[in-house]
């Protein structure tokens, strides 16, 4: 199974003068991912979280108060920037990264089998351009396919150098 899914383009930005209007505005929504049990333990395998609730789904649907298992929080936040990269790409720049967060919510569990999304906006975006970087702040919302309510929330900062 493939563990993603294309569903439409990719929103491309030129340049940091680009960036910098992004500020405030409504990214979209990412195209989806499949959240399978090998993912969830090759995750717990390079973490060593091996806690039942993601590594044994037969005890998860006996004893869980989730009904299965679940995705562990931080593989559904390491999804970002999978899922940043189906949403938008920015050209003109030497190199983008992982800058951290500021704030991370795990806010219901990712049932193993559900797809995974994220809405995003820009909350800021500021460029020294003497420096040659700008920073952004993304505010993120994850979602899992037939779940009410966000899986995450999170206030995601990405370095760009120019």
């Amino acid at each position: 199974m493939d563990h993603q899914e294309q569903q439409h383009p990719v929103r491309v930005v030129n340049g940091i003068e680009e960036l910098r209007q992004l500020t405030g505005q409504n990214i979209g929504v990412s195209d989806w991912m499949w959240v399978t049990q090998e993912m969830v333990s090759q995750f717990a395998q390079a973490t060593g979280d091996h806690q039942w609730i993601h590594v044994d789904p037969e005890r998860a649907r006996r004893e869980s108060p989730f009904g299965g298992p679940v995705a562990h929080g931080f593989l559904t936040l390491s999804l970002l920037p999978a899922l940043m990269g189906s949403l938008i790409s920015v050209k003109g720049i030497k190199l983008g990264v992982n800058y951290g967060m500021n704030k991370v919510r795990f806010t219901s569990p990712v049932p193993v089998g559900k797809r995974v999304r994220i809405q995003v906006s820009s909350r800021q975006v500021d460029v020294d351009a003497e420096a040659g970087v700008a920073n952004l702040i993304w505010n993120v919302v994850f979602e899992a396919e037939d779940t009410p309510k966000p899986v995450c929330v999170a206030e995601a900062l990405s370095r760009y150098y120019f």
